[in-house]
């Protein structure tokens, strides 16, 4: 029924309740754990968790950084460092959208954000929009491996693990991703003449220029050094953490960067309701589909289905990951998390792997998946946004993910 109602379009919300609905009805109301008079508190239960307002606050965070013309001021304080060699802006881009992403940890918002800001000026640049749209769809995906994002506090909320040693799995993954990415525009511009590069500038002028928008970027980036040191220093849990960047967001769009007023907020306030509402029915409907798939032992069968092909647990790893990146190009990355995880952690656990581990895999499959053809989501955006045909496209994001992602994934 899930998957029926996926393929024919049916918003992801209503396709799981509408999944819980047919097992409490028809998929055997006389065994104990169907019925809906348990299966209901039980949702309620176990969405008694402090950790899941994390997820609003920092849906609500995200939404204020994009609109309050914080990111704008942390892209022209990356600028000073690399923006005067041959293809830096492209690591400018890179290095914002990881910033931004951490706290935003959406790629479709982070793109949105950092690519309004970034296409104008890769085009100033001369340089080619198809690479520059390939870029940029790369690099938006790596809030999803940067914590704090919502969809690890939502795999830690599934697989009842630590929330911060979660955070700590990808962590890796995303500064070896941020490398790879920054070395690979680097390599395939280098001998691009149409990329304009900015005369050198003296250590006196440099200096001048680092004091003048590092002074403006400040406020800026604070924030994430605030949110991810407390959070990773101990002082303060991931919620408290979430909360005190709404805080500061807010002043700091209002007054400091002027780029908010009380309408676009309380518009952001809305659209992170609705979100997190989404968010929050997902939840509840998994939270009872995940007892139902222990009650009929689904994971032992998925097993079953994987050692029916082999044995070897390294074929089933390969093929959980190629799964998970099919998903990904479907939906998006917290429904995969939502979908797979009841099924697919207690396969995991039993082939000797362990869960902190496999969160740092779903993380990469799901981005991976984001910008895989011939879905593709996040692709199709960038091109949008940045102006290029997905034919322009293609060569050059086929590349980052042969030589950025695939390598990662590996690891």
């Amino acid at each position: 029924i899930l998957m029926v109602c996926l393929v024919i379009g049916v918003p992801v919300p209503v396709s799981f309740m509408a999944s819980c609905a047919w097992l409490i009805f028809f998929g055997g109301v006389d065994q104990v754990g169907y019925q809906a008079t348990q299966l209901l508190p039980y949702g309620f239960t176990q969405m008694n968790s402090v950790s899941l307002i994390a997820i609003a606050m920092f849906i609500l965070a995200g939404g204020i950084m994009e609109r309050g013309r914080i990111a704008e001021k942390m892209i022209d304080m990356v600028d000073v460092f690399v923006g005067h060699i041959r293809g830096g802006l492209g690591v400018v881009g890179i290095i914002s959208c990881a910033i931004f992403g951490s706290i935003c940890g959406a790629a479709c918002a982070t793109l949105s954000c950092i690519g309004a800001i970034m296409f104008p000026r890769f085009k100033a640049g001369g340089y080619p929009m198809g690479h520059a749209c390939a870029l940029m769809a790369n690099a938006s995906l790596l809030g999803l491996l940067i914590p704090p994002n919502a969809t690890l506090i939502i795999f830690a909320w599934i697989s009842g693990i630590s929330v911060l040693a979660c955070f700590l799995s990808t962590i890796g993954p995303g500064i070896v991703t941020i490398i790879l990415l920054s070395v690979v525009n680097l390599w395939m511009l280098r001998n691009n003449k149409d990329v304009l590069v900015k005369q050198k500038r003296s250590p006196k002028e440099r200096y001048e220029m680092f004091m003048k928008r590092g002074r403006l970027a400040i406020p800026a980036l604070f924030m994430p050094f605030m949110v991810l040191g407390g959070i990773y220093g101990g002082v303060m849990t991931t919620t408290e953490a979430s909360a005190l960047a709404v805080v500061y967001c807010i002043p700091i769009g209002l007054y400091v960067y002027k780029g908010l007023n009380w309408k676009t907020l309380f518009n952001i306030v809305v659209e992170g309701s609705i979100t997190t509402g989404v968010i929050m029915v997902m939840l509840y409907s998994v939270s009872m589909l995940s007892r139902l798939y222990i009650l009929e032992d689904l994971p032992g069968k998925v097993l079953d289905l994987f050692y029916s092909i082999s044995t070897n647990p390294y074929i089933i790893m390969f093929m959980i990951n190629v799964f998970l990146v099919l998903m990904g190009m479907l939906m998006d990355d917290i429904s995969v998390v939502v979908l797979t995880t009841p099924i697919l952690l207690p396969i995991i656990v039993k082939l000797g792997v362990d869960p902190v581990h496999y969160a740092a895999i779903v993380g990469v499959n799901t981005a991976l998946g984001c910008i895989t053809p011939p879905c593709a989501p996040v692709l199709y955006l960038s091109g949008r946004v940045g102006g290029a045909s997905i034919n322009e496209i293609m060569k050059p994001a086929l590349t980052f993910m042969a030589l950025c992602w695939i390598p990662v994934l590996a690891v």
